[in-house]
């Protein structure tokens, strides 16, 4: 592990202005299909609409599902024991989550199945793949959200609120990238997913840790894919991307919702135990992007990115986010550590 994040050394910030040129697309051929084109072969009859669609298999690189200690979690959040609470900070965000600015955002139209109907060959399943890990990450969060929600309620019916709600926005995320998975005549059986996917167990301490990081670097990751597609609209393959700068905003919201439960539990960060559990999240979040990502290279070219340029400007984003919240001082001394 340590070799890769030898790679993991952002200085200055990747510009992500204008468009790709120095690409090889051999492993990504059939990402931009013309709707004209020509074939020699002999036409492939259409698959009916009405066709049974495939039930995607997992693999070992489909993300976890998390489960906690809810009993040490309904103690941190009563406010009987925990007077360091702040439930003013707490009803403004919550204000904010039911405001749901995305409630009309993820409206599907004809240019979905369109676009799918023209990928084809290792693209084709490139994409999939994609829509698959995404759908199942968001689908994660959804679980272990709703549970919080539900078992905070008496405890502290606030934050259980928006718990709620944050499972609220990401079962619509999930829902509409297992509708994107619709347009290539695939599903995944959510419901099956939630009873025979193992769980995985972290400590309430360490949800927020990996959590806060997720959800920021989520955040970085969409907006900053949006904005290259704006900017280079020969690469947009998928409408689903024109959907990600509304969509950003809820990782940044739910970002801002665990930075303040984190202030809210300073046991979490202000003693040398925090501090080095802190320097293993950065890092170990940091790594599995990277990894992830690099596995994934053909994606990024597809859609002309440089996975290298496109990790380093989102850490490096990452690392400007956390010196202007209130808990950098723990974070900015993980993450300039790493350098």
């Amino acid at each position: 592990m340590a070799a890769e994040m030898a790679l993991v050394k952002a200085i200055s910030a990747p510009k992500f202005g204008s468009p790709r040129r120095t690409f090889s697309y051999s492993k990504f051929t059939s990402i931009k299909i013309s709707a004209t084109a020509q074939t020699t072969s002999i036409p492939k009859p259409k698959p009916s609409k009405k066709a049974n669609k495939t039930e995607i298999k997992e693999t070992l690189l489909t993300p976890r599902f998390y489960t906690t200690d809810f009993d040490e979690m309904e103690i941190l959040f009563n406010t009987e024991i925990n007077k360091k609470l702040n439930q003013s900070e707490f009803e403004a965000l919550l204000q904010e989550f039911k405001t749901d600015y995305n409630q009309t955002h993820f409206v599907r139209n004809k240019e979905f199945k369109e676009a799918a109907d023209k990928m084809e060959g290792p693209s084709r399943n490139i994409f999939v793949e994609f829509l698959e890990r995404s759908c199942t990450a968001e689908f994660s969060g959804f679980l272990l959200y709703k549970e919080l929600g539900r078992r905070l309620k008496k405890t502290n019916p606030v934050v259980a609120e928006i718990f709620s709600l944050m499972s609220r926005d990401e079962a619509r995320h999930a829902g509409f990238l297992n509708k994107g998975l619709s347009d290539f005549n695939l599903a995944l059986d959510l419901g099956f997913l939630t009873k025979a996917r193992k769980y995985t167990f972290f400590k309430p301490k360490f949800i927020f840790y990996a959590t806060y990081l997720s959800e920021k670097i989520g955040y970085w990751r969409y907006i900053t894919i949006y904005r290259h597609l704006k900017a280079n609209p020969e690469y947009q393959c998928y409408p689903i991307f024109k959907y990600f700068e509304n969509w950003c905003q809820d990782e940044n919201r739910h970002g801002d919702f665990f930075s303040a439960l984190l202030k809210a539990q300073p046991q979490f960060l202000n003693d040398w135990k925090a501090k080095l559990w802190s320097r293993f999240f950065c890092l170990s979040v940091y790594v599995t992007m990277y990894l992830n990502d690099c596995q994934r290279t053909a994606f990024y070219e597809g859609i002309g990115l440089d996975t290298k340029e496109f990790d380093m400007h989102v850490i490096f984003e990452v690392r400007l986010t956390l010196c202007t919240s209130s808990i950098y001082l723990y974070y900015l001394l993980c993450l300039f550590k790493l350098n």
